[in-house]
C-alpha cells in the first residue's frame, strides 16, 4: 500500500490496520449514530461518570462560576449533547459567548439549537471539529473583560495517554491565558467498578464500539464478517486505564476501499484508553502544561473529580 497522506477517518481507518498492533483514535466513535449511543451510555446505571459529576456540578456549580466570573467566554471541548454546561450557565453572570466545539456537526448543531431556544440572550458560537488539535476560535475578550474558560468535561482526558494528555493541557493552557480550565476527571477505584461500567449489561457499550467498523461500512463500503468482532474491554492495572478493543472472533478479511487487512482470532484493533488518576496524580501533570492547581471537587466516594485549573496570564 502506496503512503497515505490524506487525514481523516479512512486514512487513519488503513494506517490502524495496516500495523502490526492496530490501534486507532476514540475520535472516530462520534458520528451522528455513535453520539447517540455515547449519550445513552451516559444514562446507563453502571456508568458512574456522568450521574457522579451532574451531581458535583448541581452543588457546587455557584462556586465554580465564582472562580469563572462574569462576562465570561466560556468554551467546551468535545461538547456532545450541552447537558453539564447547562448547570453552570444557571450560576456564570453575563457570559459573553458560548463555543461548543465537537467533531460531530449535525449532533452538536441540534444540540446548540436547544440551548438556544433556552437561552435567548446567549452568543452560542458553535465550531465543528477536532477539538484535540488546534482550532480556530472566535476572539478572545478584550484585556479588561471577562475570562476566557474551558470547560472539559466527563473525564474525556483520560482517552489520551499521559504525553498526549499533557500536550492537550499544554494547548489550552496557550488558548485560555488570563483565564482557566474547568476539567472532568475519573479516578483510580475498585476494578470490579470500572469493569461494569464498560461492558454494561444491555450492550450499549459494544454497540458503540463496534459502531466505529459499522461506520466504515456505512461511510467507504468496508466489508467483513457481522459476527466477525466483538466488544473487548478490560481494566489494564499496571498502566492505571480502561482498555477498549474489537476482538475478532475468527481468522477472517477486513477489506477497506480495496484493500484487505488479515485478522488472525483473538487480534483486536483498540479503540479506547481511559486512564483513572488520583487528585494530586493529575495535579501534577496539569502544572507541567503551565496550569496552577486550585480547587478540586470530589464526591463522598471519592469516584470522579472536577478540577480547577488557573491558566498562564496573558
Amino acid at each position: 500500500m502506496k503512503p497515505l497522506t490524506e487525514q481523516g477517518f479512512a486514512a487513519d481507518l488503513h494506517r490502524a490496520l495496516a500495523q502490526p498492533t492496530r490501534s486507532i483514535s476514540p475520535k472516530y466513535f462520534y458520528d451522528e449514530l455513535g453520539s447517540a449511543l455515547f449519550e445513552q451510555i451516559c444514562e446507563l446505571p453502571e456508568y458512574y461518570p456522568t450521574r457522579t459529576e451532574f451531581a458535583l456540578l448541581r452543588q457546587h456549580g455557584a462556586e465554580m462560576a465564582e472562580l469563572i466570573g462574569a462576562d465570561a467566554q466560556l468554551i467546551e471541548y468535545g461538547a456532545g449533547a450541552l447537558g453539564k454546561v447547562r448547570l453552570l450557565l444557571a450560576h456564570v453572570e453575563r457570559p459573553q459567548s458560548f463555543v461548543p466545539i465537537d467533531i460531530s456537526g449535525p449532533h452538536l448543531l441540534q444540540a446548540c439549537a436547544a440551548l438556544q431556544a433556552e437561552h435567548p440572550a446567549l452568543k452560542i458560537l458553535p465550531v465543528v471539529g477536532d477539538f484535540t488539535h488546534a482550532v480556530a476560535l472566535p476572539a478572545a475578550p478584550e484585556p479588561g473583560a471577562g475570562q476566557r474558560v474551558g470547560f472539559f468535561p466527563g473525564s474525556s482526558v483520560g482517552n489520551f495517554t499521559p504525553p498526549q494528555a499533557l500536550k492537550f493541557l499544554a494547548m489550552t493552557a496557550e488558548q485560555l491565558r488570563g483565564g482557566g480550565l474547568l476539567i472532568g476527571v475519573d479516578l483510580i477505584k475498585d476494578p470490579a467498578l470500572l469493569h461494569a461500567a464498560y461492558n454494561d449489561s444491555q450492550g450499549v457499550t459494544a454497540r458503540f464500539n463496534l459502531n466505529l467498523l459499522e461506520r466504515a461500512r456505512r461511510e467507504f463500503g468496508a466489508q467483513f464478517a457481522a459476527d466477525g468482532f466483538s466488544h473487548s474491554a478490560f481494566y489494564n492495572a499496571p498502566l492505571r486505564r480502561i482498555e477498549m478493543h474489537l476482538l475478532s472472533m475468527r481468522r477472517q478479511i477486513f477489506s477497506l476501499q480495496g484493500i484487505d487487512y488479515e485478522f488472525d482470532a483473538g487480534e483486536t484493533l483498540h479503540t479506547e484508553n481511559s486512564y483513572k488518576y488520583s487528585v494530586a496524580g493529575f495535579q501534577a501533570l496539569a502544572e507541567r502544561a503551565g496550569y496552577r492547581p486550585g480547587p478540586v471537587w470530589t464526591d463522598a466516594q471519592n469516584w470522579f473529580s472536577l478540577h480547577w485549573l488557573q491558566a498562564p496570564p496573558r
